[in-house]
């Protein structure tokens, strides 16, 4: 028996894995998977790159047969890695060109653990080359990008999961299960979100001369060329917009992701946002180290926070959602979460299950979240699910698109200084032209932006 097929099989025997599937559709119930080995491909070889491989490696019998990355002493660590983990040691191939590795192993699966501004391209290219796609968020870097991605995978007919896993995380399934859906809550008619570590990098790094194992050319692709300060990986790039959108476009889009899974909730009617750097103006960091957005529905406000200076509004969920019902109130995090009922009632709480026992690997792993790993592992399988059955996965792309979409908007709304009102049929900002042409950042020559009515 295959190594992946042995963790697949401890997988399913823990009490973990039983409370997530309760939750999962019907159709990924049936596990284990049929036992065919998938052609995998990786581009963005970095920390979550890895990750999300190495997750996947551990619930299916995958063939990594090749992996791009622009920088050659990242890429050939990645390599190591997997073919440490590979059966038989295989080596995949390695490329610092995604387009030759797609059109030269036609892999049945991609993963794309790039930088923001690399998601749109990468995935369309995959998926018009007969891929299915494993995406991590925000999914693009502006709203267009994300309208064209949609319509390539419906299009071309794959499956597309975007790595908001907290729709995949167990003790967070059992809190919509148990608390949520059994109306624990009653009415829910306010919701906040927030982040309030301290991840902003700043900083006054000088100009350097680009290292000859690391392409910037190609790394920059579609984004402006900034003088080169440095290797932009692991976090240096998350600092400027040029390359994503700041902490709202990183922390809010999987808290909002969860809010809008929890409570079934589409696109909002009206975003708004106001925030700026009120505190760390130092360093070249353009992002917000300050921001609010509310996110409006009938009868419901989700409100988000972040700041990158000071302390927690409450420090055991420092980045978390809150549902506030009529019966009770729901704290949640990646790590715990809390009902507290209104009157009568026992107050619940549940912890982040780990799986170090039956992963023992993990434990190994440079940089792992170890928090986070049972939740991949499971948006993986049901990932492998909708391939198998032909469905949709719990974090389809139309799914990612709106959260992230709302997120980029909660920016463009702090940019002009107003509230947006989205229509997704027009792909417009309703009555405002100025915002409307924001929907779609420039690409620097010679990429051309994806345009969804022709991918």
């Amino acid at each position: 028996m295959s190594n992946s097929l042995l963790h697949r099989r401890r997988f399913l025997q823990g009490s973990s894995a039983a409370l997530a599937l309760a939750a999962l559709p019907a159709g990924l119930k049936g596990f284990p998977h049929s036992a065919r080995t998938w052609r995998v491909a990786l581009i963005g070889t970095g920390w979550y790159g890895k990750s999300d491989l190495f997750r996947l490696m551990q619930v299916a019998d995958v063939e990594v047969v090749a992996l791009c990355d622009v920088d050659k002493h990242q890429l050939e660590q990645a390599a190591k890695m997997v073919s440490e983990r590979q059966n038989g040691g295989k080596q995949p191939r390695l490329y610092g060109d995604y387009r030759e590795m797609l059109s030269e192993n036609r892999p049945e699966i991609v993963l794309i653990g790039t930088p923001d501004h690399w998601h749109a391209l990468t995935a369309i290219e995959a998926i018009k080359s007969g891929a299915h796609v494993y995406v991590q968020k925000p999914i693009s870097v502006d709203v267009i990008e994300g309208e064209a991605m949609v319509a390539a995978a419906r299009k071309y007919n794959r499956v597309v999961q975007v790595g908001t896993q907290r729709r995949s995380t167990p003790h967070l399934i059992d809190a919509k299960i148990n608390i949520v859906d059994k109306g624990l809550l009653g009415k829910v008619s306010h919701a906040e979100m927030c982040c309030y570590y301290h991840m902003r990098n700043n900083g006054n790094p000088p100009v350097v001369p680009v290292p000859d194992f690391f392409d910037y050319e190609m790394w920059t692709g579609p984004a402006p060329l900034r003088p080169f300060d440095g290797m932009p990986h692991v976090r240096w790039w998350r600092t400027f917009m040029e390359y994503g959108n700041g902490i709202m476009g990183d922390m809010c889009v999987h808290m909002f992701d969860a809010v809008r899974w929890m409570l079934g909730l589409g696109w909002p009617k009206k975003i708004e946002s106001r925030g700026g750097i009120y505190m760390d103006k130092e360093g070249k960091s353009n992002i917000p180290d300050s921001q609010w957005a509310v996110f409006e529905y009938d009868e419901l406000d989700c409100v988000w926070q972040h700041r990158t200076w000071g302390t927690p509004a409450d420090p055991d969920y420092p980045w978390a959602f809150t549902l506030y019902g009529e019966k009770g109130t729901l704290k949640a995090s990646t790590m715990q979460y809390d009902f507290i009922p209104q009157e009568k009632g026992t107050p619940i709480h549940k912890d982040v299950v780990y799986e170090k026992e039956k992963y023992p690997e993990d434990l190994k792993e440079p940089a792992i979240e170890l928090n986070a790993a049972p939740a991949t592992r499971l948006h993986m399988l049901d990932f492998l699910s909708a391939i198998e059955k032909g469905g949709r996965p719990v974090a389809d792309i139309e799914q990612g698109h709106i959260s992230t979409a709302s997120c980029i908007m909660a920016n463009l709304s702090l940019k002009v200084g107003r509230p947006l009102v989205y229509d997704p049929q027009l792909r417009q900002i309703k009555d405002d032209p100025e915002a409307t042409r924001l929907l779609q950042r420039a690409y620097r020559a010679p990429w051309q932006h994806p345009d969804p009515t022709r991918v």
